[in-house]
């Protein structure tokens, strides 16, 4: 098996639809400056609440 090297980088993504839509606007922000993405790890989930409702994910 041939040795391989990997860079880490950590993005945030935000929406007001969902986890799902959060994540996908982080990778196609970062796609546009990273290039061969090809592994995205979802490792925290939360919400932002005003006035007792969620705003965003």
């Amino acid at each position: 098996m041939a040795e391989s090297v990997y860079r880490v980088t950590e993005v945030v993504g935000v929406s007001s639809d969902s986890w799902e839509q959060a994540a996908r606007n982080a990778v196609e922000t970062v796609g546009k400056s990273v290039r061969d993405l090809r592994i995205a790890e979802v490792t925290r989930e939360d919400v932002t609440i005003v006035d007792g409702k969620i705003s965003e994910f």
